[in-house]
């Protein structure tokens, strides 16, 4: 077994084998906590610190609104539940799934749900700062990330990346933020 989620392999309960992914697949994790350890991996640091930069921007706003434990079980609940939509969506792929992209697009769906007419600042081509509502970028952002998916499935795209977990993890945000929320909020 290996620590990150292998659709082919989460379908099968308790499954520990197959072919090596990584460094670290001599140790033996039964599948069903990949669901947890994968956030924990990344493919590069490009990755890793995109996924903290979200979490940084956009985390303690909605740790606020829910409360510091509520908060962990919220992060984790939302990877989990994005691993379960890509390994739902892509059953039968052999290519592990390793990032915290599902649970950072939980924080970020949240963060619109609670805050949408809060100015953020973004980078227009990546030079020209420019102060937009949150509903406004952060809008955008999901937007691309449906429409990346539904290039990607087209076939007129191919990457690495795995636009049904950011889809899983943006919904389980919106959702769960509405359950977890503190009185009041």
């Amino acid at each position: 077994g290996s620590f990150a989620i292998v659709p082919a392999e989460l379908r099968q309960v308790g499954y520990i084998g197959g072919p090596a992914h990584g460094p670290f697949d001599t140790l033996p994790v039964p599948e069903r906590y990949t669901l947890l350890t994968y956030m924990f991996l990344h493919a590069n640091w490009l990755h890793l610190l995109g996924n903290m930069l979200f979490l940084w921007v956009f985390g303690d706003n909605v740790e606020d609104a829910i409360g510091h434990f509520k908060f962990l079980l919220f992060y984790l609940a939302c990877g989990v539940i994005a691993a379960l939509v890509h390994a739902a969506a892509m059953p039968a792929s052999p290519t592990p799934l390793i990032g915290a992209s599902g649970a950072v697009a939980g924080v970020v769906a949240a963060y619109l749900m609670l805050h949408p007419r809060v100015r953020v600042w973004v980078l227009v081509a990546r030079i020209f700062p420019l102060r937009v509502s949150a509903a406004w970028a952060l809008g955008f952002w999901v937007l691309y990330q449906f429409a990346m998916l539904a290039l990607t499935n087209a076939g007129v795209i191919q990457g690495p990346v795995a636009w049904w977990a950011h889809i899983g993890g943006l919904a389980a945000g919106a959702i769960l933020i509405m359950i977890m929320r503190r009185p009041g909020v």
